[in-house]
């Protein structure tokens, strides 16, 4: 298949093959956003997150990815995870994907999927018919992609990212399934949770072992299946790490802890004091 018109940062990595380094943005407002995403040229992607973050998702997501398309046609992707959590088999998280793909959003993601119809009901939502169910209408969502309407309901089937948060015991039992379902893109790891549900504890930084045997298994699963897999890490050197392990999509911080971590670095050389130990967070 030849390659959308609509190509952006990490559709692109994912066509080629390579690890595409990314943040997670928690705080809303358009400079915040703005911000994040010019950071580095080496983001390829950032989550706007309304499951855990303070952004809203409407209109926080339509004003974060706006704000980030506004930066051009290297901005790195908008991802946006919406806040309804696994038991969107029924189509009720529908609206939320709704508004995030309206908004501009380059792709999707929702957490704690934990079955085949639960992954199918995220895919439906996502694209247009006859490969799902997802209406036309928004007179904002081509702007953010810098095209226009007819363009993009021509292209957006191939153009955007649909991807599910494993992070249950559900979703590492059905994995196999969930990895079957025609129309997502991959399976993004969620260690914190994932951890929990397993009965061990958070990662800090690094996950149990027993829960790194079963990261690595949705790795090579994922892989297998033809789709790709990502993972949320909490510094550039746990990226890195994971980067050559071959994970395809890769956290490297979140806008909130790479600001409070800046500020009390700086504040404690300011006072001749040592810097700071890294805490457990996310």
């Amino acid at each position: 298949m030849a390659a959308p018109a609509l190509a952006h940062p990490l559709l692109s990595a994912f066509r080629a093959s390579k690890p595409a380094f990314g943040a997670w943005l928690t705080l809303p407002g358009f400079l915040a956003a703005r911000t994040a995403a010019a950071a580095s040229p080496h983001l390829s992607w950032v989550v706007i997150d309304c499951e855990h973050g303070a952004i809203a998702v409407q209109p926080g997501a339509a004003e974060s990815a706006h704000a980030i398309a506004g930066l051009g046609a290297a901005a790195p992707s908008t991802i946006v995870r919406i806040p309804a959590t696994g038991a969107c088999a029924d189509g009720s998280a529908g609206w939320q994907i709704k508004y995030v793909l309206d908004a501009g959003a380059k792709g999707v993601l929702v957490p704690m999927v934990s079955t085949r119809a639960q992954a199918q009901s995220v895919v439906t939502a996502s694209r247009f018919p006859p490969r799902g169910a997802r209406g036309f209408g928004s007179p904002f969502t081509h702007l953010a992609w810098g095209t226009t309407p007819g363009e993009y309901l021509a292209q957006a089937n191939d153009a955007v990212l649909v991807l599910v948060q494993i992070e249950t015991t559900g979703g590492v039992e059905n994995l196999e399934d969930i990895l079957s379902v025609d129309g997502l893109d991959g399976v993004f790891i969620g260690p914190y949770d994932l951890s929990l549900s397993l009965g061990f504890p958070a990662p800090s930084p690094d996950a149990h072992p027993e829960v790194e045997k079963v990261i690595q298994r949705i790795l090579v699963s994922s892989h297998a299946k033809g789709k790709k897999c990502a993972i949320f890490c909490t510094s550039g050197a746990q990226a890195a790490q994971r980067a050559k392990e071959g994970f395809d999509m890769i956290n490297v911080g979140t806008d909130s802890t790479a600001m409070a971590e800046s500020l009390a670095r700086n504040a404690a050389i300011a006072v001749g004091g040592e810097d700071a130990q890294k805490a457990f967070g996310y």
